[in-house]
Formats: structure tokens, sequence, C-alpha cells
């Protein structure tokens, strides 16, 4: 079993950077890919970034790529989700999933096992 918790969202302008937070409670964490989804009010949720366990292989929706970088921090079993230049349309609560099972695909939300709380992240103008 492993315990996920998001940090880091806030209220922030449009323009501005957060970096997200997610701790996990096993030394193990470093072994699981892990994913940052979001929801946003009324919408499905979806994908914004993965790691690998190796933290050498990521990926990024199209809507993030090159605004925000995925970052893992084996020694302090954190995965981090550095967020720039962000957008109105980046409002949504942010959940980070872990998953031991290898796919070559990170994008699918069912292909996780554990999920966080989720954290807010609001935009504005």
């Amino acid at each position: 079993q492993v315990h996920l918790v998001e940090s880091g969202g806030g209220l922030v302008q449009a323009g501005d950077s957060l970096r997200l937070s997610c701790s996990a409670s096993r030394r193990a964490f470093s072994t699981y890919a892990t994913g940052w989804f979001r929801q946003a009010p009324g919408k499905e949720r979806e994908f914004v970034s993965a790691i690998a366990p190796s933290g050498l292989v990521t990926y990024y929706s199209d809507s993030v790529r090159g605004r925000f970088t995925i970052s893992r921090d084996k020694g302090n079993n954190t995965v981090y989700l550095q967020m720039n230049s962000l957008k109105i349309e980046d409002t949504a609560v942010y959940y980070c999933a872990a998953t031991a099972v290898w796919y070559s695909d990170y994008s699918h939300s069912g292909r996780y096992n554990y999920w966080g709380q989720g954290t807010q992240v609001t935009v504005t103008s």
C-alpha cells in the first residue's frame, strides 16, 4: 500500500509558477511510475504528466509540454511537478497517482493503483 499526499497548490496569476509535490509513505515509491492528473469543474480527469521509476523517462500532455516539468527525488520519496507560465485553463484539482506495473503508456488513469487526495490550483487573470 502506498499513501500519496499532494501539496503546493494555490492561487496565482497567469504567467506565474507553482511547484506541486507528491510525497509517498514508502521507500518502494522509487520503484513506482508516478503520474499527475487534473480535473477542472465539470470536466473529466485528464492526464498531465508522468515519470518512469528510473526518473529518466517522462511523459507530458500536449497542453503542458514545454511549460511543466516532472521530476523525482528518490531519497525523499517525492515527485515534483514544476509548472511555469501558468494559464487560466490550468485551473483544476491536481492529483498524483502511482503504479508498480510497467506500461508503455502512462496516460490512462485506470492504470494507476494509488491516488492522492488532490491539491487545488487556481490561476487568475
